[in-house]
């Protein structure tokens, strides 16, 4: 969708029938309130929040939906520790979790097998250490993770090295901006347009749901209701 098409379809739904009551909107309230809604979208489709309570990849419509915003990212470098190795730090447009995978290799095993690595608890790792069925195995090519400080700890116990390593994790989405308009972000402008990387039939939900955020600021209660109705009926 344009985004001279996703302001006229705001202005429509913030408006009264007939009336211009918001005509004199600034063009950066509504980037910054769709921007915070495609964030809270998100979130909720990840919550699994939905009306069929889906979670991300439980169904085939959840994964069309989100895919644009799956990325997999792989780390330069990871250090070495003691019991695991520590990776530098997870993106900053990192938004959700969905799986570390990685390499295992060891003096006699060069070649490396396929990490399954699950994610663990930092507060339960010394029972996750502990439990036979858990810990580290590089005969089933098994361990976990965690994560602390923005950086993943990949789990080894001393019994293999993790190379190649991935972090597949779902990304904020890029903020829309128009064209010659205020950035807040960083006091300029946007030069030319950043449009929505979601479906047109998602960034109507989102209008939606941009169109409630915007005229609960404002006090229109009215709108308030019917847009946020709108949005959580069709998420």
């Amino acid at each position: 969708m344009t985004n001279a098409l996703l302001q006229i379809k705001f202005k429509e739904r913030l408006n009264k029938l007939a009336s211009m009551d918001y005509d004199n909107i600034e063009c950066w309230q509504i980037q910054e309130a769709f921007n915070k809604a495609q964030i809270e979208w998100t979130r909720r489709m990840l919550n699994g929040l939905t009306s069929k309570k889906e979670n991300p990849e439980q169904s085939v419509n959840m994964i069309d939906n989100l895919q644009v915003l799956l990325t997999d990212h792989k780390f330069n470098s990871i250090v070495k520790r003691t019991r695991y190795y520590e990776t530098e730090t997870i993106p900053s447009d990192y938004l959700a979790f969905i799986r570390v995978s990685g390499d295992a290799v060891t003096e006699c095993c060069k070649e490396g097998r396929a990490l399954t690595v699950y994610l663990g608890e930092e507060a339960n790792v010394e029972s996750l250490l502990g439990d036979s069925y858990k810990s580290p195995n590089f005969e089933w090519s098994e361990t976990f993770c965690t994560i602390i400080g923005n950086k993943i700890r990949i789990y080894t116990d001393s019994k293999f090295d993790v190379v190649d390593s991935h972090l597949i994790y779902y990304r904020k989405p890029k903020n829309v901006g128009f064209a010659n308009c205020a950035n807040i972000d960083d006091g300029g402008s946007y030069p030319t347009d950043e449009i929505s990387e979601f479906k047109d039939d998602i960034v109507e939900i989102i209008i939606d749901e941009a169109v409630a955020i915007l005229a609960g600021d404002v006090a229109d209660i009215t709108n308030y209701q019917r847009n946020l109705g709108n949005s959580t009926r069709n998420t």
